[in-house]
């Protein structure tokens, strides 16, 4: 035989002051096609030739991708990892590592020689 509790229903089960919000099904259906039409001119760039008749430059091509990358990058991590939502901590705490993990890939690159004139050709022409 077990016993049981009554549950009293004015008991907020949540503690003072912490309020979950996240998005709804049609934020989540934006965020969606918003990343499906940045998709979409990502692969587009392989088609480049096509469409301007003329080879893209490495420049080009990086001025290209990386914003939409970084748009990308950030809709992701701000909505489906809730750091929109949380307690700013979590997003200070995320933003540290993306920067130890930045700083960390440079000092390696500085360790292969990376920066070297090699890597850089393609910018002179």
């Amino acid at each position: 035989m077990t016993a049981t509790t009554p549950v009293d229903a004015s008991v907020d089960p949540a503690p003072e002051g912490h309020v979950h919000e996240h998005p709804s099904d049609w934020q989540y259906a934006k965020i969606a096609i918003l990343l499906g039409l940045l998709t979409a001119l990502e692969v587009g760039t392989y088609f480049w030739e096509d469409i301007f008749g003329s080879e893209p430059s490495t420049a080009a091509l990086i001025a290209t991708l990386f914003p939409m990358m970084f748009i990308k990058f950030v809709t992701v991590a701000g909505y489906f990892m809730h750091l929109k939502y949380d307690n700013p901590i979590f997003k200070r705490i995320f933003i540290f590592g993306l920067i130890l993990a930045v700083g960390v890939f440079v000092a390696a690159l500085f360790a292969f020689e990376f920066w070297s004139d090699d890597y850089f050709r393609f910018l002179r022409g």
